[in-house]
């Protein structure tokens, strides 16, 4: 039994719903569990209607562009009438209803941006359906159930692994199509489990069933050791130690989610990177193994946000002052990306979520004197040597670097 996991980037028209069902096809006999996030760019489209809607304004403009998005892709893959159409209207009127609802601004949101990765496994489980592969679409809330903490949903692993381990005699028959990002709390609402969380979700079905194994489709040819797009001469890895990889979802590498590792190490379940578009190239193998002398890994986390909290009454950060800050960024979920300390102040670096990281600042200041910039960027290189080690810490703009035995990171203004 095996899980793909497929991104918007190979869903994101007509011609990559049609590829997907050829990779799917390709399959064999194996047991098959797919699962999809929302096509292109519609969960940023939708955060956006969302936020409108919070604003009070009317996000009907942004509503129709999505449609007819969507629309697009329909007529190029079924004929007029076809039962995919009248889907995926449902979706859309679930979407105008939710965004009518009133309610606390993540938990809205959770109900709203959800619906992009509902829309996309309609349209791939009806293509699939009229490509004759007996396909079985699956509402992921019905399985994985969390708490109510929307936007970062916590999965509760004994209901959701006995939810899930009841799909054993629907995968006898069919493939499985269900979406990633998406989880149920126990009072039937959806939740999220963070952003490009689909990965997650794959993880989670395949920890549940004891997959042979999960392959992630994405544009590029494997794990590579930076960004392609921002450091041309990136190099792909054949294989990672499951550590590794975790390590470098940790600092913020976007080619897998930083939940999907643990699951699938914890039941040795290997985790394959393959490019869609050329299916036939090796991509990576991230599984229990050992690797010698890795290049140096270099990850680009933008949107970050620099908070320095200075102490008012000219004594030291001690600890008591340490509690403070960590209690508030519990409360709020928030998630320290890297920090230092001086005598009088102490300073970390966060993604910069707008309304949490507000929020955050008015606790701090009921204590401390705070600071803040946005708009940053964090860099980290893993594994450096004396070349890369040189080349990023004497980086323009540097507003804050630290270093350890192998790893140096740097916050930068762009």
């Amino acid at each position: 039994m095996k899980v793909f996991k497929f991104g918007g980037a190979s869903l994101k028209n007509a011609d990559g719903v049609k590829n997907v069902a050829s990779i799917i096809q390709q399959h064999g006999p194996d047991q098959l569990l797919v699962v999809v996030s929302a096509m292109g760019k519609t969960t940023n489209a939708l955060e956006k209607i969302h936020a409108i809607a919070a604003a009070g304004q009317n996000a009907s403009s942004q509503i129709s562009t999505l449609y007819e998005y969507h629309q697009e892709i329909l007529q190029h893959l079924f004929p007029a009438g076809h039962a995919a159409y009248k889907a995926v209207d449902t979706c859309f009127e679930e979407l105008k209803t939710e965004l009518a609802e009133t309610g606390e601004f993540d938990m809205i949101y959770d109900q709203v941006v959800s619906l992009g990765e509902i829309i996309s496994s309609v349209i791939v489980d009806h293509y699939l359906l009229e490509m004759n592969v007996a396909s079985h679409w699956l509402d992921a809330g019905s399985c994985i159930i969390t708490d109510d903490s929307y936007r970062e949903g916590k999965v509760d692993w004994d209901k959701t692994t006995a939810n899930i381990q009841k799909l054993r005699s629907t995968l006898n028959k069919n493939i499985i199509v269900t979406q990633g990002f998406i989880g149920k709390t126990t009072d039937g609402y959806t939740t999220t489990l963070g952003r490009e969380g689909s990965d997650f979700s794959a993880a989670i079905f395949a920890s549940s069933l004891l997959a042979d194994s999960v392959t992630i489709w994405k544009d590029v040819p494997g794990v590579m050791n930076a960004d392609p797009k921002r450091l041309p001469a990136a190099i792909v890895f054949d294989e990672l130690p499951f550590q590794e990889a975790a390590e470098m979802t940790y600092y913020g590498a976007s080619v897998i989610h930083p939940k999907t590792i643990k699951p699938l190490a914890n039941k040795g379940i290997p985790l394959l990177v393959k490019n869609f578009e050329d299916p036939s190239l090796p991509g990576t193998k991230i599984h229990e193994c050992k690797v010698d002398d890795l290049p140096p890994l270099i990850v680009f986390k933008d949107n970050q946000c620099l908070i320095s909290c200075k102490v008012t009454d000219y004594t030291f950060v001690t600890e008591q002052h340490l509690s403070e800050i960590f209690n508030a960024l519990s409360s709020l979920d928030l998630r320290v990306n890297v920090m230092q300390n001086s005598a009088i102040s102490f300073s970390f670096c966060l993604d910069f979520r707008e309304n949490k990281v507000l929020s955050l600042i008015h606790k701090l200041q009921e204590h401390f004197e705070v600071y803040y910039n946005t708009g940053l960027t964090l860099i980290t290189v893993k594994n450096y040597d004396e070349k890369t080690f040189e080349k990023y810490r004497k980086h323009q703009n540097v507003l804050l670097e630290q270093s350890s035995r192998s790893t140096l990171q740097v916050l930068v203004r762009p």
